[in-house]
């Protein structure tokens, strides 16, 4: 899939891959996780894959990084964005309106999935400025957990 954005664009799947090579480093062997019938890790599609927007030059000036989420008991799957990105030179010029269009098309391709998902952070105005400008609204029905280890 391309982004009908200036210069050339591309969609690039496993855009992380060497967060997938840490993820095999850490985890070892990890036969246990490996889908039965397609022998991908934790299933298909990839982990993680990504919309890239590029300029003329090649240079990446967008991106949205994201993978989707096995369902919880009674619910669907979900696209979960982790990185929305768009370079400063070119916000406001609807790259990043654009991304978001192209994840719910992406999501909406996807069967048996029926949302896209992301977090910000509540001290972040120009992100929540930017989600309810497209008519996104704040949902205050999770709280988020995170636990560190002392392995970085």
């Amino acid at each position: 899939m391309a982004l009908d954005l200036p210069g050339t664009q591309r969609t690039v799947e496993g855009f992380l891959s060497d967060s997938l090579e840490s993820w095999r480093d850490v985890q070892g062997e990890a036969d246990d996780v490996l889908d039965a019938e397609s022998g991908a890790p934790l299933g298909s599609p990839p982990l993680a894959s990504a919309l890239l927007v590029e300029d003329e030059a090649g240079d990446i000036v967008g991106l949205a990084a994201y993978s989707f989420l096995w369902p919880s008991a009674g619910s669907t799957h979900s696209l979960f964005l982790k990185e929305l990105y768009v370079r400063d030179t070119l916000r406001r010029q609807g790259v990043g309106a654009r991304l978001m269009d192209e994840l719910r098309a992406v999501a909406s391709a996807r069967p048996g999935c029926s949302r896209v998902e992301w977090m910000t952070d509540r001290d972040n105005p120009g992100a929540r400025a930017f989600y309810k400008s497209l008519g996104f609204a704040e949902f205050d029905g999770k709280i988020v957990y995170r636990v560190f280890t002392s392995s970085a």
